[in-house]
């Protein structure tokens, strides 16, 4: 291939652009070895990262046990005593006087407070004289009873002795009727005398009810009323004294849970703690199962009532309390961890290609990202991974009862001792 001068002319004047007094050939050789230690510098990263992503990964590993379980369900709830009695007012009036105190030991019949009686009296008085008014008003009727028949027996016995011709029959009915009149006035007051009987025995049962009496044995809870209050009684009286029967037995109800109301039967026992003894524990028994449910926030719960002995009062009404309560208790069960149960391998990144430096900076097709192991949990059925020479291993179970925290294996190959998989601890980046 020949060139001609005007070509070879144009040639030189291309390969001579950029080159000046000011900027010398060596120039463009620094920028060059520049690019190139900078390429080399990310490439070598690069690698040291490859090498590093193949890490062994570590695993957190917990000991298949076997030992009894006990299955519990928790619940919480308030403390309650056995019978709880609102004390009020079956009259209107004004306290005369209050006999008890808060905490104040009471007994059945025992004065808790006096109305003032004075306008009970005055109508129990009322009563009483016009019940002896009404019982003179008998003697009189009775007394005119017997002076008719009397009058009448005369009249009988002349028109005998007459041979009927005197007293003429007109009189001798006459007599009769006033008689029959006589006995009905003795009726009739005899009638007036119950009635202001019963008005004074309803004065008298609302003056002995002027005195407010405790219902119960037990204990004031609450005292709501002061001498010279009144009281209105109305269709719902107001509450004067909340009293506790008996507070060394007490009650204490809990919300189950639906999710864990199965569980719960009557008889089983429960042990509960309170806030006031963060220490203590008490024991408790399930009395009554309710079957009513309450829904609050969308969480439907069912109130289940346990009861207490509180022989030192060291518990009191209205006391939060947390409940545990045994439902089920397993001998000698294969037992592994619930975290195990739960616990999924880590994804493995794709393999990266081992051609090289230059298959690294080169670009490639992006990655399908991650893939699952070949044993990872597709179905329904439970596992347990663990460690065998270093590689994880699935194994099926089949469980059964759990506490939370351990969860007895029914079926599988699992033993005491084995290495249960429940976490990851370190994994390459």
């Amino acid at each position: 291939m020949t060139f001609k001068p005007n070509e070879e002319s144009e040639i030189a004047r291309v390969l001579s652009l950029g080159k000046s007094a000011d900027n010398p050939p060596r120039i463009g050789k620094w920028v060059m070895a520049i690019i190139l230690l900078a390429a080399t510098s990310f490439g070598v990263s690069i690698l040291l990262k490859s090498l590093r992503s193949h890490d062994v990964v570590q695993y957190k590993t917990q000991e298949v046990t076997r030992r009894d379980l006990t299955v519990i369900v928790t619940a919480t709830g308030t403390l309650q005593p056995t019978n709880k009695v609102d004390v009020s007012s079956e009259l209107s009036g004004i306290i005369k006087t209050v006999e008890v105190d808060y905490n104040s030991k009471v007994k059945f019949g025992q004065p808790l407070a006096r109305l003032d009686t004075s306008k009970l009296e005055a109508q129990a008085t009322q009563s009483r004289a016009a019940l002896e008014s009404s019982q003179a008003k008998v003697l009189q009727a009775q007394a005119t009873v017997k002076e008719t028949r009397s009058k009448l027996a005369q009249l009988k016995k002349v028109k005998e002795l007459s041979g009927n011709k005197v007293p003429s029959q007109t009189e001798i009915d006459a007599a009769e009727a006033a008689l029959d009149r006589a006995l009905a006035e003795v009726a009739g007051a005899k009638a007036a005398v119950s009635q202001a009987q019963a008005t004074l025995d309803a004065n008298l049962t609302d003056l002995s009810k002027a005195v407010i009496r405790s219902p119960v044995n037990g204990i004031v809870l609450t005292r709501k009323v002061e001498p010279g209050q009144t009281v209105a009684a109305a269709l719902d009286p107001p509450v004067l004294f909340k009293l506790a029967e008996d507070l060394t037995k007490m009650e204490l109800h809990v919300d189950v849970d639906e999710a864990d109301v199965g569980h719960i039967q009557e008889g089983q026992t429960a042990t509960f703690s309170v806030a006031a003894y963060p220490n203590r524990t008490y024991d408790a028994q399930i009395v009554q199962a309710r079957f009513g449910s309450t829904t609050t926030s969308g969480v439907v719960t069912y109130e289940t009532v346990l009861k207490v002995d509180n022989h030192d009062l060291s518990l009191r009404p209205g006391m939060t309390a947390t409940a545990d309560i045994v439902v089920k208790n397993v001998e000698k069960a294969m037992l592994v961890p619930s975290t195990a149960l739960r616990y999924t391998p880590p994804v493995q990144q794709e393999k990266k290609s081992s051609n090289g430096l230059i298959s690294t900076l080169l670009p490639h097709p992006p990655m399908s990202g991650t893939q699952q192991p070949e044993d990872a949990a597709s179905n329904k059925q439970q596992r347990v991974w663990t460690l065998r020479d270093g590689r994880l291993v699935a194994i099926p179970v089949t469980v059964g009862s759990t506490n939370g925290a351990m969860t007895e294996i029914l079926a599988g190959e699992i033993q005491p001792g084995m290495a249960a998989v429940v976490d990851t601890v370190s994994s390459a980046e």
